[in-house]
């Protein structure tokens, strides 16, 4: 039996079954390699479903981080600490906003967007008290949490978690602006959407479509919230996936994941000032959100994303990869769909599921995960260089098409 049968086994009897990860019992990383605990080393083609953007345990966060710890961990916001201007500034700078509210996980930052479009429509729409809707999209993944989990459309995700509120959450389908055009009502105060579908398959809407759905939300009055947890800092080819389009201005921006670069959980919305003070103090607060530690690791972290022009990689060779995968001659592929280093290979479902192709790929020593199925993600750390994409390539080819 090797070592990491007797973690997994460990894993299984002591913690709930929430996941089904590929049989791999990870201990250590640097850059785009992981190594398990019998000492195979493996190439991330996954980067935390793109929390990683800056690869495992960059060395200029992680310094950023041991330099902090030694000072400072943890202040409320009971009180103020020396890091949350300084990083607050940075990350509206970064973003284009006036404002930024910082939480934890991506489905708090998701959970607060909320709030504060609801406090909108009661406070500026003047929408009665309790009516408020949000629209929503099929295909959506906006986090777990009971309430977003009660407005998705995959039937697991909710099942036997509810009784929801009804009549708070409309949803339509994804790619269509019509669809939206038809479903906001008087009482409608928002729409949120994800610029493109990461768990829902690597979906990437027609050209033109967030620029539509943005004029419509001008035109009823209703705010856009855009969802870039896994699509921003990079993920793209853009700094955010909503910047590939022209003329959209979205009122709420959800950043999560690479804002910390994998170090620890950091997440924040940004919007403009007037929207984000209709928040008093006693509406909504987190412990551990703009914590001085994390704090000290997002500055790191952007730093990273900017000064090492990650954002350019991720186009370059994100073109470069797709093209590439583009040419495998495959029984089994469906379509290749992709932008900058977020790809989704689709498997067609004569030949079964994609999680068996993920675990051969595994074997050749790259790691990857499905979606939805029928669907290979691939979102490698965006430090990843052209020569370990092409080692990539080979795998893919060998495991797709011979």
């Amino acid at each position: 039996m090797v070592k990491s049968d007797l973690y997994i086994q460990k894993i299984e009897k002591y913690v709930a079954h929430n996941y089904h990860p590929l049989p791999i019992v990870i201990s250590r990383a640097k850059g785009c390699f992981v190594w398990d605990v019998d000492g195979n080393k493996y190439l991330d083609m996954l980067a935390s479903y793109s929390a990683l953007n800056q690869g495992h345990c960059n060395r200029k966060v992680i310094k950023a981080a041991k330099k902090q710890l030694d000072k400072l961990t943890l202040t409320s916001r009971a009180f103020h600490n020396d890091l949350l201007g300084e990083f607050a500034e940075k990350l509206c700078k970064v973003s284009g906003f006036d404002m930024i509210l910082p939480m934890n996980s991506g489905a708090e930052a998701v959970e607060t967007a909320l709030k504060l479009a609801r406090k909108w429509g009661y406070d500026v729409k003047k929408v009665p008290l309790n009516t408020a809707e949000i629209i929503v999209c099929e295909g959506n993944f906006h986090g777990r949490t009971t309430t977003i989990v009660g407005f998705s459309s995959e039937k697991q995700y909710k099942q036997k978690f509810g009784p929801y509120a009804e009549n708070a959450f409309k949803l339509i389908p994804y790619n269509n602006p019509q669809a939206l055009e038809n479903a906001i009502t008087e009482n409608t105060v928002a729409f949120l959407v994800e610029p493109i579908q990461g768990e829902g398959g690597i979906i990437i809407p027609d050209s033109g479509y967030l620029k539509a759905v943005y004029d419509i939300c001008k035109k009823h009055n209703v705010l856009l919230l855009l969802d870039e947890i896994q699509t921003g800092f990079g993920r793209t080819g853009k700094l955010f996936a909503y910047q590939h389009e022209e003329g959209v201005n979205p009122d709420i921006l959800i950043m999560g994941k690479a804002l910390s670069a994998g170090i620890m959980p950091i997440s924040a919305i940004a919007a403009r000032k007037e929207l984000m003070l209709l928040f008093i103090p006693g509406d909504h607060g987190s412990t551990f959100g703009g914590n001085p530690l994390a704090c000290a690791v997002g500055l790191a972290a952007l730093d990273v994303i900017v000064k090492e022009k990650l954002v350019q990689k991720s186009k370059t060779l994100g073109e470069y990869f797709l093209k590439k995968l583009r040419t495998l001659q495959s029984r089994h592929i469906k379509k290749i769909r992709g932008k900058g280093l977020f790809i989704g290979i689709e498997i067609k479902t004569n030949s079964g599921k994609a999680r068996p192709f993920c675990e051969r790929l595994m074997k050749e020593g790259l790691l990857c995960k499905e979606t939805h199925d029928q669907v290979i993600r691939l979102a490698p750390p965006l430090i990843i260089t052209k020569k370990e994409l092409d080692w990539a390539f080979e795998r893919i080819k060998k495991v797709l098409c011979e």
